[in-house]
């Protein structure tokens, strides 16, 4: 399957360490429901992650969008506590230490953020063969 890059929001709505945004991915999950994403910047860059924790399969924002801790240098599960490198997704500390949030790759490009929708069905289809 090749990319499919959609577009999420037009760059100025992503602040440094400030609210993400969360959109989806035409990829069903195992709900047969489409599968949750957001995106974040930091270190001056967009990171995109699939709205899910490492530890248990629920979303980590508190509130729509807020992923951050106080100081917006780490992303944290609302529900467990774990924290994850924004950047990197790794967790660094919590129920789910040394596991990874899933990545969405993303870009940022005229003005806009943008996602590869399809990286999930390639992977999908790549593990089926």
């Amino acid at each position: 399957m090749a990319e499919q890059w959609i577009a999420v929001c037009a760059s100025e709505a992503l602040l440094e360490g400030g609210d993400g945004v969360r959109f989806e991915l035409p990829t069903a999950g195992p709900d047969g429901n489409p599968l949750q994403a957001f995106v974040v910047r930091f270190d001056g860059a967009p990171h995109g992650w699939l709205n899910r924790c490492a530890h248990v399969a629920v979303e980590l924002d508190w509130q729509p969008g807020r992923f951050f801790d106080e100081s917006g240098l780490l992303l944290v599960c609302a529900t467990h506590g774990a924290a994850y490198e924004p950047d990197s997704g790794h967790c660094v500390a919590g129920p789910c230490r040394g596991a990874a949030l899933l990545a969405v790759p993303v870009c940022e490009r005229d003005g806009m953020i943008w996602a590869d929708a399809g990286a999930f069905a390639r992977t999908e289809a790549t593990t089926k063969r």
